[in-house]
């Protein structure tokens, strides 16, 4: 039992938190899958300018990513479609067709430079041992903008998923920069297939958005789709345009796919159909029309979070300022160190302090000699002189002395002060720095993702709307039976599939259920009809019914509300329903049961003098004398 318990609390719990951390949830901080790091990591690492083979670049992030070849080359292809960081040759497959990559052997690809400018910094980038220990790969990149958003993610972890919708780029960084200068900006997916996106409950990234198909109806006979929702493809589209068809819910004679570069699939109708026909039901049975619910989940630190959309923008703006600011201070650093040696470098050889150590014969003679010969020059150091700056400064050719240019010295570090001075100034605003870097990533790289998606609201289709009404629905009451499969009977008029019909059987029972094509309803219905619920809402039902002592009453009411295939009563138990009408000028002509004396044996009732209440309130009484027969009239009998 122990061993059990074990199994549960340690182990599967290890196992959950590394399929939620190292496999399938994106970071916050640089967007990026453990795969995807790696991938990007070996790229930069065999970097040569050249393209490489996907079959090598596999094989060498193998050396960082414990889970074999395939995982790691489908990984990178579909980094690759997103065609931000990775440059590639050959056919990557193709994200509108759905057609798989080429073999990892066939296709090449590089780093792009891109990448350089706002993923990889090495001296600002932790490193960690790989899986084997032989090697060191990134904990994460030090990346300047949202990659989280740029990118997108799908994945599903242990009691967790994430589905985060890829952004544009331009608007993902100009909307960096506009919270970096005080301004709040809505930020929504933009998704390389196009199409059409209603974002009226995005919510942030944390709710969900419907997307569309573009159709082209310009020609009145045929409909073209020219771009495709998320998470479709030209040969699943018209697979489920193929299907609808089959089944009668959407007119189509003949599909036809032309699709290359951009999509182009053509819907032949058939005789006396027009687009405009059936826009509505190719929205409504196909894929041309998708909801997807959006999941915003990152791993932030240690631990996985919800974050929505405008705190990812607020984080990463607050980061690109601090990473800004190492990368100045590592530069400061380093031209500090620059400027340095080369003030040393000039005193050394103009003073021809090198001259002095001619004499000495002991390194400690040699060094301390340099050393004193800096002495007089000391307010032109940047600061004392070490060791290790003798031992370089002993290291230079004399060929290099002889050729010494001291005017170009001069000027090397005039360069190198300059640049400090400018260091500094960007280090007094490091928030305007970071616009303006931001906004010169936008000037010469935006131009590279245009918004491809049209944001745009459109009301969801009903499919009962959509649907042709062309079935005819009977009511057989000499059998019983009721569906569109009757040839015989009362016709109760067209409707399609995906209509509801209302029947009120003879014990007053009522119940709504699908079209049905045959159904045993009955030979004693009170009525029957379409459930639409616009009509339901203008129609008033009048019943008549007796209770166990004979007297009549009347019930009006309207059915607006209710659950599917649910049995509802409309009448008390023990009671027995006589009459239903639905006409308001209708009126109930009670027979009473003869009794001595009794001079009036029948009377009549104006249904409209009663009124109209709740399904399930009770009736009102129409005499308290004992009823024999009840018959309906059209109207009210002219002197009733």
């Amino acid at each position: 039992m122990s061993h059990v318990h074990t199994l549960f609390d340690k182990n599967f719990l290890e196992y959950a938190s590394y399929v939620i951390k190292d496999r399938a949830i994106p970071h916050l901080e640089d967007g990026l899958k453990p795969v995807q790091r790696r991938i990007l990591h070996s790229l930069i690492e065999i970097d040569d300018g050249k393209f490489h083979k996907v079959a090598n670049v596999a094989g060498h992030a193998m050396k960082y990513h414990p889970h074999g070849d395939a995982s790691i080359v489908d990984a990178l292809v579909v980094l690759a479609n997103k065609e931000l960081f990775v440059d590639m040759q050959g056919n990557f497959g193709n994200v509108l067709t759905g057609d798989a990559a080429s073999a990892a052997r066939y296709i090449e690809c590089r780093i792009d430079p891109i990448a350089y400018e706002l993923l990889y910094r090495k001296e600002l980038t932790e490193f960690t041992d790989s899986y084997d220990g032989r090697n060191k790969e990134p904990v994460l990149f030090p990346a300047k903008v949202p990659l989280v958003l740029v990118l997108g993610a799908e994945g599903i972890a242990v009691g967790m998923s994430t589905r985060i919708l890829p952004h544009n780029f331009r608007e993902v960084l100009q909307a960096v920069a506009g919270h970096l200068r005080g301004e709040s900006t809505e930020l929504y997916p933009d998704v390389v297939t196009g199409g059409l996106m209603d974002v009226s409950e995005y919510a942030r990234g944390m709710g969900r958005v419907r997307v569309r198909a573009k159709l082209d109806t310009s020609d009145s006979k045929r409909v073209v789709i020219r771009e495709l929702p998320f998470g479709s493809t030209t040969e699943s589209l018209m697979n489920s345009i193929d299907q609808a068809a089959r089944r009668g819910k959407v007119k189509v004679a003949q599909i036809n796919d032309f699709t290359t570069d951009a999509v182009e699939i053509e819907l032949k109708l058939p005789r006396g159909v027009y687009a405009d026909d059936v826009v509505d039901a190719l929205y409504a049975f196909t894929d041309c029309e998708q909801s997807i619910s959006c999941n915003l989940l990152v791993i932030d630190g240690e631990k996985p979070r919800l974050i929505p959309v405008d705190e990812v923008i607020a984080h990463h703006a607050t980061r690109l300022v601090q990473l800004l600011t190492r990368e100045l201070e590592f530069e400061r650093g380093e031209l500090t160190d620059k400027l340095h040696a080369r003030t040393l470098e000039r005193i050394f050889v103009e003073e021809r302090i090198y001259k002095r150590i001619e004499t000495e014969t002991s390194a400690a003679g040699v060094r301390d000699t340099v050393i004193a010969g800096f002495k007089p020059f000391k307010k032109e150091l940047i600061r004392p002189v070490e060791p290790e700056d003798v031992e370089r400064l002993l290291q230079i050719p004399i060929r290099r002395i002889s050729l010494y240019d001291i005017e170009r010295a001069k000027q090397q570090i005039q360069e190198i002060n300059a640049r400090l001075a400018e260091i500094e100034e960007l280090l007094a605003d490091t928030t305007g720095y970071a616009i303006s870097f931001l906004d010169s990533i936008i000037e010469r790289h935006g131009d590279r993702f245009p918004r491809r998606t049209q944001i745009t609201s459109f009301d969801k289709v009903d499919v009962r709307e959509a649907a042709t009404r062309d079935l005819s629905l009977r009511l057989d009451r000499s059998g019983g039976y009721l569906g569109h499969a009757i040839t015989t009977g009362e016709d109760l008029g067209k409707v399609s599939r995906y209509d509801r019909v209302l029947v009120i059987d003879a014990g007053a029972k009522y119940r709504v259920i699908d079209v049905p094509e045959k159904v045993y309803v009955g030979k004693d219905v009170l009525w029957a009809g379409l459930a639409d619920k616009e009509e339901l809402a203008g129609t008033v039902f009048s019943l008549v019914y007796t209770t166990d002592d004979g007297v009549a009453y009347i019930k009006r009411f309207k059915i607006e509300q209710f659950i599917l295939e649910k049995v509802y009563e409309l009448v008390p138990p023990g009671a027995q329903a006589l009459a239903l009408a639905t006409s308001p000028k209708a009126a109930v002509r009670l027979r009473y049961k003869k009794k001595p004396r009794m001079q009036k044996t029948s009377e009549d009732f104006a249904v409209s003098d009663y009124l109209v209440k709740s399904s399930r309130a009770g009736g009102v009484r129409l005499s308290t004398k004992e009823v024999a027969g009840v018959r309906l009239l059209a109207k009210m009998p002219n002197g009733g």
